[in-house]
């Protein structure tokens, strides 16, 4: 097996592998991520459209970071573009949460930054208007959010013996609010009158850093909860009940470790703890949580940005049959043009690879849920235009 069929392995990119196409006395290789069998082609399966995705694999070193919640499929599409490319480039992505991703990033200790939220043009408390900071660190050309990645939020649990458990958002908000206090209440019961439910305390667990997530959640179930939800939607918890841990992990261990623990976690965290995960009845009947509802509410969104600036407004209610209502979409925030050359051809090249229909094939086995054809030939569109 070569280098670039090994890639395959390595993120469980069975639609994907590579096929170098050769070099240039720049420094620079051209690769070919090859969707058929042929000559000097590694053999797999077909993506849906077909065509080879060229990469250029430029030499240098680029650095992103920020968002935990798009951190594991970060590592995965990172690690498969750097093997596709022999290491003739570096794309590096840290986590370390939003807000300071989009800091470092205007602050040129980072190229790029992974946010759970738009640039705000707008000041905020420290008097900083995000697209202003990152106009300048741009040599004066705009900033664009490339919505890129798609985080299902999980309701997870742990109850052994219950499977297939239905809760609505406003039996959630009063769980989260301390009315709502056993699995076995009147309220949870209506919802779920085929399971046994046990006479035990809903222990509760939440996020007590600031967190994209948790803001995400929040707006969900105020537009969903309305007559629930009394707080403003923030990165702090909006609940009262309930006790706080340090990160998605930290609440996905705590509900792990407890039984008849309820909390919020990013999709892959609930999954590798092997907690159940609660369905949502958001007023279309319930409806359980996959890549492909996922993606759906995708589909609903609104692009609310202009030109190649792509943001997106999400729609919680009134989505209709087999929709999953808790996502969250993250973006890539980058330069439309003004890093240096080289930094700026890797960057193209890296999201070039990450926004192709192969890359995106690979998200579902991290936890996630790739961007529909429609949003995705935006973002496509928009990498094509960096400079």
């Amino acid at each position: 097996m070569n280098r670039f069929a090994k890639i395959a392995a390595v993120v469980a990119v069975g639609a994907l592998t590579f096929t170098a196409c050769g070099g240039d006395t720049t420094g620079t290789t051209t690769t070919s991520a090859a969707t058929t069998g042929g000559a000097g082609a590694s053999s797999s399966a077909p993506a849906s459209s077909g065509a080879a995705l060229e990469l250029a694999c430029p030499a240098g070193k680029v650095n992103g970071g920020g968002s935990s919640a798009q951190d594991i499929a970060m590592q995965a599409l990172t690690q498969a573009y750097n093997t596709a490319c022999g290491g003739a480039g570096q794309v590096v992505y840290t986590k370390s949460g939003s807000g300071a991703g989009i800091k470092d990033f205007y602050n040129k200790q980072l190229q790029w930054a992974g946010s759970d939220s738009a640039l705000k043009s707008k000041a905020g408390k420290d008097g900083v208007v995000e697209t202003e900071k990152v106009k300048e660190r741009c040599a004066g050309n705009a900033g664009w959010n490339l919505p890129l990645i798609v985080g299902p939020v999980a309701f997870a649990y742990n109850l052994p013996g219950v499977n297939d458990l239905v809760l609505t958002p406003s039996v959630m908000m009063d769980i989260f609010n301390g009315k709502v206090t056993s699995w076995d209440a009147a309220e949870i019961k209506a919802l779920n009158p085929s399971a046994t439910l046990p006479a035990k305390k809903i222990n509760v667990f939440f996020r007590d850093d600031e967190s994209g997530t948790t803001e995400n959640v929040s707006k969900y179930l105020k537009a969903a909860a309305p007559d629930k939800f009394t707080k403003e939607t923030s990165k702090k918890y909006f609940g009262t009940a309930g006790e706080g841990k340090q990160g998605t992990q930290g609440v996905a261990d705590a509900v792990k470790a407890t039984e008849g623990g309820f909390g919020y976690m990013e999709w892959k965290y609930a999954t590798d703890a092997k907690l159940g995960v609660s369905s949502i009845d958001n007023g279309d009947g319930a409806v359980k949580l996959t890549a492909a509802s996922a993606g759906a509410a995708m589909d609903k969104a609104e692009v609310k940005g202009e030109g190649n600036d792509l943001v997106v407004s999400l729609k919680y209610t009134g989505l209709g049959k087999d929709v999953y209502p808790m996502v969250m979409v993250t973006y890539e925030i980058v330069c439309s043009a003004g890093l240096p050359a080289a930094e700026g051809a890797l960057m193209k090249d890296f999201l070039t690879y990450a926004s192709s229909e192969q890359a995106q094939a690979t998200l579902e086995a991290q936890g996630y849920a790739p961007l529909p054809a429609a949003m995705l030939t935006k973002v496509q569109t928009a990498v094509k235009a960096m400079k």
